[in-house]
């Protein structure tokens, strides 16, 4: 996509698309993985009102989502998704750099985050945005890998 995104905050206007980008997202592994990844399971009218949710609109359309959740100086990102039309094209890397700027802003010394050992890609990709693997560990029934990335810069 080659005109402008944003990235802002989510409202309850944007139920429909992030939960709509969600399943669209994970859909895929539902084969690999046996069962609806969790993401799919959540209410995002309650995830709205109870964490941080941000969508990255472009081409006048929400394209993705980001929900953030701050513990102590810890930024978790519980959830990343990008709609199926949009893959590729950068949008997974620019929510992931918004979170590692929101981490910066609310003073946060690291961001945490999993994801299923199945979806491979994930485990690849986190890496490459220098992120590294802490534990692996089977909770609510899913098998997860753990990252965590230091931030550097609180103060920008």
């Amino acid at each position: 996509m080659n005109s402008r995104s944003l990235i802002r905050s989510a409202t309850l206007l944007d139920v429909a698309a992030i939960t709509s980008i969600v399943h669209e997202a994970y859909a895929p592994y539902i084969p690999r993985i046996g069962k609806e990844p969790a993401p799919m399971l959540d209410d995002y009218r309650q995830v709205i009102e109870q964490c941080r949710v941000f969508v990255l609109e472009a081409d006048g359309a929400v394209r993705g989502v980001l929900v953030l959740e701050q513990e102590g100086d810890v930024l978790h990102v519980q959830n990343v998704a990008v709609c199926n039309q949009a893959r590729g094209q950068g949008l997974g890397r620019q929510l992931m750099s918004f979170a590692e700027h929101q981490a910066r802003a609310l003073g946060c010394e690291a961001i945490e985050l999993y994801t299923n050992e199945l979806m491979t890609e994930n485990i690849l990709f986190y890496p490459r945005l220098g992120y590294r693997e802490t534990r692996r560990a089977v909770e609510d029934g899913y098998a997860r890998v753990f990252f965590r990335k230091a931030i550097q810069g609180q103060d920008a």
